[in-house]
Parts: C-alpha cells; sequence; structure tokens
C-alpha cells in the first residue's frame, strides 16, 4: 500500500508539474507574440513618418522648382 500511495504523489506531482510547464510556455507564446505585434506597430510608425516627411520634403521642392521655371518664363517674355 505504501509504495501504491508514493508512486501516486509521484504522478499527481509529476502531472501538476507539466501543467506548471504547460502554462509557462503558453506565457511565454503570448508574451512573444505581443512583442512581435507591438515591434510591427512600431515599424510601421516609423515607415509612416518617414514616408510622409519624403512627401512633404518632395511637395516643398517641386513648388519652388515650379516658382522659379514660372517666374523664368515670365522674366524671358517680358524682354
Amino acid at each position: 500500500m505504501r509504495m501504491r500511495q508514493s508512486i501516486s504523489t509521484f504522478e499527481r506531482a509529476f502531472e501538476e508539474e507539466m501543467e506548471i510547464d504547460r502554462q509557462r510556455r503558453e506565457a511565454i507564446r503570448r508574451a512573444t507574440e505581443r512583442r512581435a505585434r507591438r515591434r510591427t506597430i512600431e515599424r510601421n510608425v516609423r515607415m509612416g513618418r518617414t514616408r510622409f516627411v519624403v512627401l512633404a520634403f518632395t511637395l516643398a521642392l517641386t513648388a519652388v522648382l515650379v516658382s522659379v521655371v514660372m517666374f523664368k518664363v515670365l522674366y524671358l517674355m517680358m524682354q
């Protein structure tokens, strides 16, 4: 009887340890997914800012170039 009780206790402890380990793995997996999702969002925000700055710079440069060309053409037509 004593042997069966100790094996039963050992099996119960083993099952509890397995459950704790399973929960730990699941928590690690969820944390990894959250970290990956956060990195993706940060990368998208960073790329969005970069695209906006490039767009604004291109728009300003285009306005300056069109103004310069327009005034040069106007100057040539006035001569």
